[in-house]
């Protein structure tokens, strides 16, 4: 019987099935929130969650290019690549959670990276029944083996970690799916379309969360919080940032463009996304860079915004 916080993450990331993945979060999440899991940490996380036989895995460079038309076929690609991305973002939450909760931060991290798994294994269940629909499951064609290497990269330090997972590769998410929902409902499918929204929104969250928690090291570490995240996506995150990028729904989760504007090539598109349903902003609002929070205090809670991303 799984009685803390440790157990409930190895749990998670130990089962292959990919519904055994979203049961046992859904539980334990549960179990957290009710105050059923003690906040024990005592194991240390696998190096590489369990993963189902089927997909196969394959290099990133090997792996097929996914069309851009409207054939069934296309959208069954779409769908089962962010299913996979959805399915290994509930490993990386709880493999947070594992390798950094306590060591000083507030109950509060905690919640929020438990609700971020939640929020994680339901968003892989919209995707895999909506591919049932399409005649299809996860598992149907390859994906690509990159997405762990983010974990594995950062597992030495929690600031790296929340600089280049949710700050990154979320962030890219919010910045594709616009476009990806607006070509959906172009071809007609505004089923998938309604489903990738509803992913894009909460998503806003989780940025909102790892840039939160990352102004809050920031604080207890005497650094400048811009500063150090460049450092570390510089020194961490290989793939280099791409525009354009959805400056309103950046916004919203309180990620100002003094992060990420001064490090993205200038030769990359100019064009930036606004979010779906507002108009186009003339020129990017400059943000002030984040407030910092005393040093041993938990910073103030995130409202929760209307919150899929494609590149995590």
């Amino acid at each position: 019987m799984v009685t803390n916080l440790g157990e409930a993450a190895v749990a998670v990331l130990t089962a292959a099935a990919p519904l055994d993945k979203v049961r046992l979060t859904h539980e334990h999440a549960a179990a957290w929130r009710d105050g059923r899991l003690s906040p024990t940490v005592a194991v240390t996380p696998p190096d590489r969650p369990s993963r189902p036989e089927r997909p196969e895995l394959k290099l990133p460079r090997d792996m097929p290019k996914r069309g851009r038309g409207g054939s069934a076929q296309n959208r069954i690609a779409l769908l089962h690549a962010l299913a996979h991305i959805e399915l290994n973002a509930i490993d990386l939450a709880w493999d947070l959670v594992c390798r950094f909760a306590g060591a000083g931060l507030p109950k509060g991290f905690t919640d929020d990276w438990v609700q971020v798994a939640d929020d994680e294994a339901r968003h892989f269940v919209m995707l895999e029944e909506r591919l049932n629909a399409l005649g299809a499951s996860y598992g149907d064609l390859p994906a690509h083996d990159g997405l762990w290497q983010a974990a594995t990269e950062t597992a030495h330090d929690l600031a790296a970690r929340l600089a280049v997972v949710p700050m990154v590769l979320e962030a890219r998410g919010l910045d594709v799916t616009p476009d990806t929902v607006r070509r959906l409902r172009d071809v007609g499918d505004g089923e998938s379309a309604d489903l990738l929204q509803t992913i894009h929104d909460e998503e806003i969250d989780h940025v909102a969360a790892g840039q939160r928690w990352f102004v809050h090291l920031c604080t207890q570490r005497g650094a400048e919080p811009v500063a150090l995240w460049q450092e570390l996506v510089g020194r961490h995150f290989r793939g280099g940032l791409k525009r354009p990028f959805n400056v309103a729904s950046r916004a919203r989760a309180g990620f100002g463009s003094e992060f990420y504007e001064p490090i993205t090539p200038e030769d990359a598109p100019v064009k930036r996304e606004p979010a779906p349903h507002t108009p186009t902003p003339h020129a990017p609002t400059p943000h002030a860079p984040a407030q910092q929070a005393p040093a041993q205090q938990a910073p103030a809670p995130h409202t929760p915004v209307d919150r899929p991303q494609e590149t995590r």
